[in-house]
């Protein structure tokens, strides 16, 4: 529990009524009551501020509302995540190596670490301080892992492979598979083995169920603050940049490279080997088939910039009216042509 005039000094932001009133949920502006608070980004619910029983509510600068207490704040949605996260999110207890936890004799397991039952972890790993690997972990030897991570249950981290500090692994992802790649041998195919890592760099998250693949040679890597959403593949040596969004169901295909800040929408596919640019946007179900460059919002299949996309999605309800018209155009010019030569 906490004072409003408490989350103030934390969000940065300015009391505009009782500032001891204390402040133990956050919840939504249309169930909220008495200790609780909840926040306003968007204007359709500005009526809703009339008959809230919140205690605080969280709002823009020049928002009004008699009788409630508000928290001023020049972002109101990035205040609930900071509020919602003071309030709500609690650190992992520290338990060290539990019983039921297999650790190799040589791996190096910080002080303040946690390892549940039912993980493994091999030979010559380290586990930074504050991290805490959930029931069923696994980790090949060699790998290496930050400080205060969260990796939870039935993650498999794959031999080499580096992880940084404060990353978040959702459960069942795999971190290190082995990259897709195969070398025609006649009518077959001989494996050509991959020998690079994976790299996860700080502050990354990575949803349920993702693939990242181990590069053939080097390294695949992650940026800094880049999001991964559940069930994304990321194919062997692609360079993720900094603080990218890539939604659920993305797959990126071998050896290619993605800028920074970019944000790539769901069920995106990118082609192999291309560069895309930095702070670029790709629309939901888009195919990138090619170098795309920075600062651009791209949609459809092939990907092409967006107002152009919108201007022929516009034409697709009209297209089987359009073929009907051609076709008569068609006979008209055919009825003409035979009228020509007869004449």
């Amino acid at each position: 529990m906490k004072t409003l005039n408490e989350l103030a000094e934390l969000i940065g932001g300015t009391v505009v009524g009782d500032g001891e009133v204390q402040i133990h949920r956050v919840t939504g502006i249309d169930g909220a009551g008495p200790g609780e608070i909840t926040f306003l980004a968007n204007p359709k619910y500005l009526p809703l501020l009339q008959t809230t029983r919140a205690s605080a509510v969280m709002v823009k600068p020049g928002i009004e509302a008699p009788g409630v207490s508000l928290l001023v704040c020049s972002n109101p949605y990035l205040a609930f995540a900071k509020v919602l996260t003071a309030l709500h999110v609690t650190k992992p207890e520290v338990r060290g190596v539990m019983e039921g936890a297999w650790v190799d004799p040589e791996a190096k397991i910080a002080a303040g670490a946690t390892v549940y039952p039912g993980c493994v972890v091999g030979k010559n790993v380290e586990v930074g301080p504050g991290t805490t690997l959930y029931p069923g972990v696994l980790l090949y030897d060699n790998v290496r892992i930050g400080s205060d991570c969260l990796i939870h249950a039935g993650v498999v981290v794959r031999e080499g492979c580096r992880i940084g500090d404060r990353v978040i692994i959702q459960p069942k992802a795999v971190i290190g598979s082995d990259g897709f790649g195969f070398a025609p041998d006649g009518s077959g195919y001989f494996k050509i083995p991959q020998v690079g890592i994976v790299v996860i760099e700080d502050d990354v998250e990575i949803g349920a169920n993702c693939c990242l693949d181990r590069a053939a040679l080097g390294v695949t890597q992650i940026g800094r603050g880049s999001k991964l959403d559940n069930l994304v593949q990321i194919a062997h040596n692609v360079r993720i940049g900094a603080d990218t969004i890539i939604v659920a169901q993305v797959g990126i295909a071998g050896s290619t490279q993605i800028g920074t800040h970019c944000t790539l929408g769901g069920q995106v596919g990118v082609a192999g080997h291309i560069k895309i640019g930095d702070n670029t946007m790709i629309g939901a179900q888009s195919g990138v088939a090619g170098k795309l460059p920075a600062g651009e919002i791209y949609s459809g299949t092939p990907a092409i910039p967006h107002q152009d996309w919108l201007r022929a999605a516009k034409t697709f309800a009209k297209l089987p009216e359009m073929r009907k018209e051609i076709s008569r155009l068609k006979r008209q010019m055919e009825e003409l042509q035979e009228l020509i030569k007869e004449g």
